[in-house]
């Protein structure tokens, strides 16, 4: 037989929330801890959350701007490799447009 669902009232879901957003830990951390899915606890934080619970820059938040950052800085990066082969190319074409537009001499 199937395992029995577990049910919870709103007041436990919402200070299950307020506990997410004042620790450091990941919701998957807190998922084991208090032995509920993830994914409910996702859940939970969309329909509950409120963000004078939560300090500014939480852990995970830094954390996951940083990431952001860094992969910005790649992409930029290689935006600027293209843009200097293709300048390089552009400086080519117009030294053998120059060359080749010459009226030859008799």
């Amino acid at each position: 037989m199937g395992e029995q669902r577990q049910r919870f009232n709103e007041e436990f879901k919402q200070r299950t929330v307020r506990y997410i957003q004042e620790q450091t830990k990941s919701v998957a951390d807190i998922a084991e801890e208090l032995n509920i899915p993830k994914g409910t606890l996702h859940k939970w934080l969309a329909q509950y959350r409120t963000f004078e619970n939560e300090p500014l820059a939480n852990a995970q938040r830094v954390r996951d701007l940083e990431q952001l950052l860094k992969e910005k800085e790649r992409e930029l990066q290689a935006k600027d490799r293209q843009i200097a082969d293709v300048e390089e190319q552009l400086a080519i074409v117009k030294k053998a447009v120059h060359i080749f537009s010459k009226s030859p001499r008799n």
